[in-house]
C-alpha cells in the first residue's frame, strides 16, 4: 500500500486549499495542514472548491510546524519552493513521501529551506516570474510522484461509449 502525505504550511487561500482537497480525495493522498489557517475549516469557498468530496478525505490538523515534525519523526520530507535547485521530477520520492508546501505569500521559512537543502525541490518555470498557484503546484507534484509510483490503485483507463 503506497501512502502519500501533501502538507500545506499555514494555507491562506481557501480555494487553494479546496482545490488541494479534491485532488488529495481522488488520488487518495493525505492531506495535513499546519496552523495558523488563514480561514476557518467552515468557510464556504473551502468546501465549494472541495465539493462533495471533502468526507473522503483523510485530513490532520497540527498547531504549528513543530507539533508537525515531532508527530511524523519517521517521514521522509519534500520541500517544494522557488528556491529549490532540484527539479521536481528528477527525485526519487518513497512510499510514504511528504511533499511540503508553504503559504502563497511567503512560502516555506527560509530557516527549514537552509537546514534541509539536499530535500528542496523546484518546478520549472520562466525566469522573473514569482510562482505557480499553490493549488497547480500541489497537482503536478502528486502526479509526479504517482507516476513514478505506476499510478497505484488509480483508474489509469476510461471508457469511450458511442453516443448514438
Amino acid at each position: 500500500m503506497y501512502n502519500l502525505n501533501i502538507v500545506l504550511v499555514e494555507p491562506q487561500i481557501p480555494q487553494n486549499t479546496g482545490n488541494i482537497s479534491r485532488t488529495c480525495a481522488v488520488t487518495g493522498a493525505r492531506l495535513h495542514l499546519v496552523k495558523p489557517l488563514g480561514f476557518e475549516v467552515s468557510d464556504r469557498y473551502l468546501k465549494r472548491a472541495g465539493l462533495d468530496y471533502w468526507d473522503k478525505l483523510d485530513i490532520t490538523y497540527y498547531d504549528d510546524l513543530q507539533d508537525f515534525f515531532e508527530r511524523n519523526k519517521d517521514g521522509d520530507f519534500f520541500y517544494f519552493t522557488t528556491k529549490g535547485f532540484k527539479v521536481h521530477s528528477d527525485v526519487e520520492y518513497p512510499n510514504n513521501a511528504y511533499i511540503i508546501f508553504g503559504r502563497e505569500d511567503k512560502g516555506l521559512p527560509m530557516d527549514l529551506l537552509r537546514e534541509n537543502t539536499e530535500k528542496c525541490v523546484r518546478i520549472p518555470m520562466r525566469k522573473n516570474l514569482r510562482s505557480l498557484n499553490l493549488s497547480n503546484s500541489v497537482a503536478i507534484a502528486v502526479y509526479e510522484v504517482l507516476r513514478q509510483w505506476n499510478y497505484p490503485d488509480l483508474a489509469t483507463e476510461g471508457m469511450l461509449y458511442n453516443s448514438d
